[in-house]
């Protein structure tokens, strides 16, 4: 393992209970930590390891210092809960001592994370948020949930919110290994209580005149069970730093099915932050801003150019 690479990981208590938080990284105060928060039916694990393993996001984020979260309850080996507990999931401020962050969740994580966005402007940097959702269920969601708790056992209905229809009739390899991973997880009871927490978020009211302070990328799979919720939250951020990618061919997780270009997208992300990308580095800008926006035409340029030679790989980006 690279010198950088260290591993810590940690129990951090909080008023609604414990959160497994694994440290991976280079321990550089001075870049923000990239903190991961990841979706209902998965752990931290699950969610990102596909993403972070690919090696241009490795060449990315060796720099950086990863902090995996993972909600109460959901990671391997945790204690079974016992009935009526209620699953609540915050990030408490100046998690594991970082001053500020880069969030990158998906779907309920990504709503978490945009609560905590809310609540503490100051501490991120930036949004990375994919399948998010930050309405409330409407009357008719609630209803069709009613029906889906009478029809579907709780491992199809947690897959229906992670995947598309078409990979759930084609029954993927993907649906096959997460139905089983589901299935079969010695904490189930655990991982309903945060699917209804999930289920019963409130809205976060977000509209031009509070919104987050910080750029935004917004990421969903075409024909994603979320893709209109992302649309319309999208409507709803400032349009000057906000970026929204519609991934063809993504299906429901595209940090699962296109890791390639989501990591094209992320390094172009980070760049805008104010970082520079290099294709055999990255490292803190400190230099002249004339070098900066060089560096910037440079990113810009390789990027379209990748993008055009794949026309599949962001279909919309506004």
């Amino acid at each position: 393992r690279p010198e950088y690479c260290w591993i810590k990981e940690h129990r951090v208590e909080t008023p609604h209970g414990v959160l497994h938080v694994t440290v991976h990284g280079a321990g550089n105060a001075r870049r923000p930590a990239i903190l991961t928060f990841h979706d209902v039916g998965m752990d931290s694990k699950s969610c990102f390891s596909t993403l972070f393993k690919f090696e241009e996001m490795q060449e990315i984020v060796k720099n950086f210092t990863v902090v995996r979260v993972d909600a109460p309850g959901q990671e391997d080996g945790a204690a079974i809960y016992p009935a009526g507990y209620v699953c609540v999931c915050v990030i408490p401020e100046n998690l594991c001592g970082f001053r500020t962050i880069i969030g990158v969740g998906v779907g309920a994580g990504a709503y978490i994370l945009s609560k905590f966005t809310l609540s503490n402007p100051d501490a991120v940097e930036g949004l990375v948020l994919i399948n998010v959702d930050t309405n409330a269920r409407g009357w008719m969601d609630w209803a069709a949930q009613k029906l889906s708790n009478l029809t579907s056992s709780l491992p199809d209905q947690i897959l229906s919110h992670l995947f598309s229809q078409e990979e759930m009739s084609a029954n993927t390899e993907l649906i096959q290994t997460h139905r089983e991973r589901i299935s079969k997880a010695p904490n189930l009871i655990n991982i309903e209580l945060f699917w209804k927490s999930y289920q019963g978020r409130r809205d976060l009211n977000i509209e031009r005149n509070n919104t987050f302070k910080c750029p935004v990328m917004l990421v969903v799979g075409d024909q994603a069970p979320y893709e209109e919720a992302a649309v319309e939250c999208n409507s709803k951020l400032d349009p000057t730093t906000t970026s929204f990618l519609k991934m063809a061919d993504a299906g429901g997780m595209p940090q699962l099915t296109q890791p390639s270009k989501l990591t094209e997208a992320f390094k172009y992300f980070i760049q805008g932050m104010g970082y520079n990308i290099l294709d055999e580095n990255l490292e803190a800008c400190d230099c002249p801003i004339d070098c900066q926006i060089n560096n910037s035409v440079k990113v810009q340029e390789r990027y379209e150019s990748r993008r055009q030679n794949s026309p599949s790989a962001i279909r919309r980006v506004i």
